[in-house]
Order: C-alpha cells, then sequence, then structure tokens
C-alpha cells in the first residue's frame, strides 16, 4: 500500500526519501521505467502544490523495484511536463487503487 503525502517543498520530499534509503534517481534513467514498469512498485507518493499557480504541481514518487532498488521520481503536471515515464507511473498508481 502506499502512502501520500502533501508537503512543504520537492526537496524535503526528497531528503525524506533518501533517509528511507530512496537514493536512486530514476529521472535520470526514465527508460527503466517505460521499459520494465511492470517490475516497479510506487510506495510513497509526495504531492506540491504552488501557492499562485495550479501548474506549478509536482509529484515526487518513492518507487521500488523487484529487485529491492529503491530510488525516485520527479515529475511536474504542466501540460508540457508529461513524459512517458510520467505516464507510466501514473499507470502504476491507477493501477494500485484498483
Amino acid at each position: 500500500m502506499k502512502n501520500t503525502y502533501r508537503y512543504a517543498s520537492v526537496s524535503i520530499a526528497l531528503e525524506e526519501l533518501a533517509q528511507m534509503g530512496f537514493v536512486y534517481n530514476y529521472n535520470l534513467h526514465e527508460d527503466t521505467i517505460v521499459n520494465d514498469s511492470t517490475d516497479l512498485e510506487i510506495i510513497h507518493i509526495y504531492r506540491y502544490e504552488g501557492n499562485s499557480n495550479p501548474a506549478d504541481e509536482s509529484v515526487v514518487y518513492g518507487i521500488q523495484s523487484k529487485d529491492g532498488t529503491k530510488g525516485v521520481f520527479v515529475a511536474g503536471f504542466a501540460a508540457n511536463s508529461i513524459s512517458a515515464a510520467t505516464r507510466a507511473l501514473i499507470a502504476i498508481e491507477i493501477k494500485g487503487r484498483n
């Protein structure tokens, strides 16, 4: 079961996740998310919403792979920032709700 949090900044979420061992940077390896999404589980979701602009929303995913690798992926939700990796994570999140 994944945990969802609201937080003051992306850096706070990244610090908290790093303390829990989520240190692999999936933003540098988006192809892993796209190609191996069935091997990944979203453990934590941290959401940040900007004070003045809804386009400032971002999400930090705490992800664990079947081999035990723990990492993070930071995604923005502006219309031009939705990548293939972000779509794959959204699909994993939706599948996890069922």
